[in-house]
């Protein structure tokens, strides 16, 4: 295989793909496992100096790595769609579901993550200057990091769903599209709401308040797509 061919543009693609989802859900357990706990635990000054150092640093890795994940994956889902093996089959599906939840992520990150990011970092550049402080960058960070503790819940299903395309033939063909789809896309608009307007660490975001909570959150996630798929599989009674 040449890659030069076709399917040596479409390894080139997934390569990238792959290259690309690395480096943003790599940033994305790093910012939430590591960074977040870090910084609730350091001393101001450490904190203000990570945010004017690290953190836009962090973020620019984070947002294009988001950005070539999203265009190289849709880009490979269009051909995989309308070229290859068509919409009426299992693997689209599966894979469909996996690109739909990070694309969701995708938004988050441009949209909500990296602008409350910015405030953050703005924030800290200027109280470091001697300028008063944003009595706005605490309510950002806060927003921000419920966004970003909504794409690790959702980057555990996508990668299940992703997985899944190739290596679990047998989670069967939904019988109606239709109802799968809209019952699919309520689950996740709930999810997304939450992040968009959720106070954080009360309420439905209570649980994302926590590692251990966000972790629990998508294996439940995971577990309810699977279950769906199942049920809409299953011959009508």
């Amino acid at each position: 295989m040449a890659l030069m061919s076709t399917e040596g543009w479409l390894f080139l693609l997934r390569w990238i793909h792959f290259l690309a989802g690395i480096i943003w859900i790599g940033l994305l357990y790093y910012l939430n496992f590591a960074q977040v706990p870090f910084f609730a635990e350091t001393e101001p000054g450490v904190r203000s100096g990570a945010q004017q150092k690290l953190l836009p640093r962090v973020m620019w890795w984070f947002r294009w790595g988001a950005m070539i994940t999203f265009l190289s994956g849709w880009i490979y889902l269009l051909h995989w769609w309308i070229g290859t093996v068509g919409i009426n089959n299992p693997a689209t599906w599966k894979i469909l579901l996996g690109g739909l939840l990070g694309s969701i992520m995708w938004g988050n990150v441009w949209f909500l993550i990296w602008p409350k990011n910015k405030i953050v970092i703005q924030n800290a550049l200027d109280t470091a200057a001697g300028k008063p402080a944003n009595p706005a960058a605490a309510a950002a960070g806060a927003r921000g990091g419920l966004a970003s503790r909504t794409n690790v819940l959702f980057s555990i299903p996508m990668l299940f769903f992703m997985g899944t395309a190739q290596h679990m033939p047998w989670l069967p063909m939904p019988r109606s599209g239709i109802v799968f789809w809209i019952v699919a896309f309520v689950i996740m608009g709930l999810v997304e709401i939450n992040a968009l307007v959720g106070t954080p660490g009360k309420g439905a975001a209570k649980p994302l308040a926590t590692i251990k909570g966000t972790l629990w959150s998508g294996f439940i996630l995971t577990a309810v797509f699977y279950g769906w798929f199942v049920i809409m599989g299953s011959p009508a009674q």
